[in-house]
Formats: C-alpha cells, structure tokens, sequence
C-alpha cells in the first residue's frame, strides 16, 4: 500500500512553496515517489519513515531556495537547521548522509544497515524514471508514478542540467559523485 498522506512531508514542503513557486507540484510528487521507494528498500519502521520523509524533502530543496544546481551543502544546511530546531539534531548525521549520497552513481557502503543506500536507490529509480530498478518490480513502479506523476519534474531536471551546462561547461553535474 503506497502512502499517500505523510505530515511532515507535506508541512515542510507546504513551509516552502514560495521558493517552490510553480514546481511546488512536480517536487512534491517527486519526493513522495522517492519515500515510497524508499520504503520499498527498507524495514517499516515509524521512525525511519520520518527520516526519509525530511531527507525527501530537503534532498533537492537548495536548487530553488539558493538559486543552484551545486545544491547538495546547502540543502544538507536547510535540513540541519530544520533538525535542530525541531529537536531532532540526533538525526542530522544520517540525514545529512542521505542527502550528500543521493547521487552517487556507485553504491554507499558507509552503513549498509542505514537509509542512506536506500535513499540513494529510491532518487536514482525515481530519476532514470524507471530504467534503473534495483530489483523493484515494475508494476510497483507504474503504481506510484501513477499516484504521484512527473508533473514536470523531469523536465525542470533537464532544463536545470542544459542551463548549469551552459554555464559551467567543465562542471556540469556538480552533485552527482562516483
């Protein structure tokens, strides 16, 4: 069963639909699909859900909050300030963790027990949309795309990719890491 209502999701992107602004929507959807793939790589367990919910939605937060494509320190920052002020500062080492790993293209052996892999797997399914699986059965991956479509969030990646290579040819993918 796919979950389609996450409090805490909703209230941090809800804190910044302003920075959002018209990619309130796609970015939305986009980190529900990464939770609920997430959740399909890991333990059900209360308390994690809670953390790949807040990672889902700090992981590409600084792109429109900072006006960058090199977003990965400075969502990393947004979260850590968001933990700590919610009480939640014990968090900020694997959150963070989730975050700066979310886009490295081999896989994370600093804690194979922890959600960083799985967090990792979860955005690389979700932006391949689909071609890399993990081992995720398709008609699970048609189901959430379905529940929570692209709604112009692949495009946004592709315009975002064109525009930062445009501007800094020698550097164009400043977030994705071996």
């Amino acid at each position: 069963m796919l979950l389609t209502k996450i409090a805490i999701l909703d209230q941090l992107l809800d804190a910044h639909a302003t920075a959002l602004g018209g990619d309130l929507m796609a970015y939305r959807n986009h980190a529900y699909r990464v939770v609920n793939l997430c959740v399909a790589f890991s333990p059900d367990d209360p308390e994690q859900l809670q953390k790949m919910a807040v990672a889902a939605a700090f992981h590409d937060l600084a792109i429109w909050t900072d006006g960058t494509f090199d977003y990965l320190q400075p969502s990393i920052r947004l979260a850590s300030a968001h933990l700590a002020q919610s009480g939640r500062a014990e968090w900020t080492t694997e959150i963070a963790g989730m975050i700066r790993e979310h886009h490295k293209i081999s896989r994370y052996r600093g804690d194979p027990e922890g959600l960083v892999e799985s967090f990792r797997r979860a955005d690389w399914v979700d932006v391949s949309r689909g071609l890399l699986t993990f081992g995720l059965p398709r008609r699970l991956l048609r189901e959430i795309s379905s529940t929570w479509p692209s709604a112009g969030f692949h495009k946004r990646l592709v315009q975002l990719a064109l525009r930062r290579l445009w501007t800094h040819p020698s550097n164009p993918l400043p977030m994705v890491k071996l």
